[in-house]
């Protein structure tokens, strides 16, 4: 059996996001470096079909004040590493200028406190411009879309089980798994158990999406429907023992949306795709209550009590909400032009000098960060550039839904959306379930 050209691109693609996610979702700034390079060099390749060309330029004419605009953001960021000199920082950066000022520092300095790490996520937003283009060009069909969803259940599968058999082994550190952080929860290849929920409600979604959209009487995808319920089951196990709190959350509110469609809004009736949804449900509760204790059901999706813990009276106890307070603290003094991309660690360090290192690389809240990073500037200018999704109302569908109500609890409880494995599967599905897919 002969495969298409198109096939072969998108197979290429998806061995790219596989080295993503091995990776630690390419949560690193070798990984961000080696990202890039995958991207462009098959951006590169597809710009040399006519078809990808004129995909490409349709897509650009169609979206051309949203990408200046992001290119602009991007501009932005590099503006951020530049040397000036310090003098100019008393406008840009006050904050900065003081602390200068007092080590009697006065040639030339940047407005990011971290301008090597602020210069690979330059190269991370331009992977995830890229990314998009590459969609735009290899994915122009219903059938396209599916194809990325089956690569997502089965990828899913796979890391799930992964996670899990460590899991079950105490997570001991084996090659690039270094997993001795969470042993008493399944992370899998990530960082942390909440970006392996993130990353497994995206693959979760997509498993359903593909049972929901199998006509019922489909005999020759008979065997299909029963992987893609092995598949949903091992998801949804891999989400429940990674004992993340928001991600248990977001898969109650996952199911919660797919039942309240299938009720009330779903003109095709699939019965077989409730009863999937509501094992999902009874298997959940079943399998957390007799393997955990009846009292971790409501407990697991109760995140709130563990974001706002009561405040901590000494440095040495500093709670998430102390963090989240302190990247508050500090977006205030970075009001305009922000303090640097990918530089809330060096600035933390630089206010708790003798703290360690556990707390010091994010700031438990994704809005507070980016706010922080970018100011009022960059945060504009990347908001403006995705304003138009948000003014179409046929774009509003249950997936997208969906991912904007992951998107609103992410930003304010948890950091997933700094790792760009998560950033380019909110980018996908948002782009992929837009109005001008098909």
């Amino acid at each position: 059996m002969q495969v298409s050209k198109n096939k072969k691109n998108q197979y290429i693609f998806f061995s790219i996001l596989s080295v993503y996610v091995v990776f630690n979702g390419g949560n690193s700034n070798l990984f961000i470096q080696l990202n890039f390079i995958l991207i462009s060099l098959f951006f590169l390749y597809c710009l040399k079909d006519k078809n990808y060309n004129l995909h490409l330029k349709y897509f650009y004419a169609n979206n051309k004040k949203s990408i200046l605009l992001y290119i602009i953001f991007l501009i932005f960021l590099i503006f951020q590493i530049l040397p000036l000199p310090v003098n100019f920082l008393k406008f840009l950066s006050p904050e900065k200028y003081i602390l200068l000022t007092n080590i009697n520092e006065n040639s030339y300095s940047s407005i990011s406190f971290s301008p090597i790490s602020s210069f690979f996520q330059i190269l991370n937003f331009l992977t995830l411009l890229l990314t998009v283009f590459i969609c735009k060009m290899i994915f122009y069909t219903e059938r396209h879309k599916f194809r990325l969803y089956f690569f997502l259940s089965l990828f899913g599968f796979v890391v799930s089980v992964t996670a899990v058999l460590f899991y079950l082994y105490g997570n001991p550190d084996f090659l690039i798994l270094k997993n001795s952080y969470y042993k008493d929860a399944s992370s899998g290849f990530f960082i942390n158990r909440t970006v392996l929920a993130v990353f497994l409600l995206f693959c979760l979604i997509s498993s359903l999406e593909l049972l929901r959209n199998i006509q019922i009487n489909d005999k020759e995808k008979f065997l299909f429907k029963i992987y893609l319920r092995l598949f949903v089951i091992f998801i949804t196990v891999g989400i429940i023992t990674s004992f993340s709190r928001i991600g248990n959350f977001l898969l109650l509110l996952t199911i919660a949306f797919y039942l309240l469609n299938e009720f009330f809004f779903s003109k095709n009736k699939n019965q077989s795709f409730k009863i999937i949804i509501l094992f999902i449900i009874f298997f959940d509760l079943i399998f957390v209550g007799i393997y955990f204790g009846a009292s971790e059901i409501v407990e697991r999706f109760y995140f709130l009590n563990e974001e706002f813990p009561s405040n901590s009276a000494t440095i040495t106890n500093i709670s998430r909400f102390d963090i989240i307070k302190f990247g508050y603290e500090e977006l205030k003094n970075f009001v305009f032009f922000g303090y640097g991309s990918g530089a809330f660690e060096t600035l933390f360090q630089l206010k708790f000098v003798n703290f360690s290192n556990q707390f010091a690389n994010h700031a438990h809240s994704d809005l507070v960060e980016f706010f922080g990073e970018f100011g009022l500037v960059g945060i504009l200018l990347i908001s403006l550039s995705f304003i138009k999704f948000f003014l179409i109302k046929e774009n509003y569908n249950l997936i997208s839904i969906i991912i904007l109500s992951y998107l609103f609890i992410i930003l304010l409880f948890d950091f997933s959306l700094h790792i760009p494995i998560i950033q380019i599967l909110f980018i996908i599905f948002l782009l992929l379930n837009k109005k001008s897919f098909s």
